[in-house]
């Protein structure tokens, strides 16, 4: 029996720090949102996530029906109406999800504003360090300049994962049990112990097939969820480069 690996993710903070994540890598204006390229970049992440069977909250779920809701609605012409400006009296069906957006934004940015004041506060005194029960698991762990998010992980994996399946024939089946997370962790941890100055993302995925590919994505998270790595990305759509910990850029 193959067994399969449900992982949560801290990363995740929701559909809307998803969709504002894509904004802001896009450059996109929250006020004149193309719901059609937005819904079609979130469901690619989507799909990413459930084919790496990453614990998918429901509320995503709603989200991308939200969006092609909206989608359609956008598509279809109005028989009812002759008149330009009248269009544009009609109600926007992007309104309601702006708008939840630009409040979620204002208070994700006052958040970040009230975690820099702490952290400024901590910098007048040295404390040991704090174990991870006592940071709390709720919390999204903060980004340091150049620290790649999961979305930017969950991207990466989603171009690979399209290059395997031009790779690797369709009727290959191996068990992912054989491929223990424990023992893709460690052999991770080697291979970046060797490049002190970072190793590409994709040089860790040697072997091509999916089961190999799905271990070696859990295995990653499960060493930046320990605090062993770090993926670094200088720049949007830039590739990829784990570290270890210690020998990140900011280290």
């Amino acid at each position: 029996m193959t067994k399969s690996y449900q992982v949560k993710v801290d990363g995740f903070e929701g559909p809307l720090d998803l969709l504002l994540h894509l904004i802001n890598r896009y450059e996109i204006d929250i006020y004149d949102i193309p719901v059609s390229q937005i819904t079609d970049q979130y469901m690619h992440y989507i799909h990413t996530m459930k084919e790496l069977e990453l614990d998918l909250a429901s509320e995503y779920l709603v989200m991308a029906a939200t969006l092609l809701a909206i989608k359609s609605q956008m598509l279809l012409p109005n028989p009812n109406v002759d008149d330009p400006d009248e269009v544009e009296m009609e109600d926007d069906p992007r309104e309601e999800l702006m708008r939840k957006l630009i409040e979620y934004r204002k208070y994700k940015q006052a958040a970040e504003q009230l975690k820099e004041k702490e952290l400024d506060a901590n910098r007048i005194y040295t404390r040991p360090p704090m174990s991870k029960d006592e940071l709390g698991g709720d919390d999204a762990p903060e980004l340091k300049p150049g620290e790649a998010s999961i979305y930017d992980m969950i991207q990466a994996m989603g171009k690979l994962l399209n290059r395997s399946k031009t790779t690797t024939p369709q009727d290959t089946k191996i068990k992912r049990d054989e491929i223990p997370i424990q023992m893709r962790m460690d052999e991770i941890l080697h291979q970046v112990d060797l490049k002190k100055e970072g190793t590409p993302f994709y040089e860790l995925f040697e072997k091509r097939t999916r089961p190999h590919i799905v271990v070696t994505f859990m295995a990653l998270l499960e060493l930046m969820k320990s605090n062993d790595i770090t993926c670094v990305q200088q720049k949007h759509f830039d590739e990829l480069i784990v570290f270890k910990m210690e020998d990140a850029p900011w280290s």
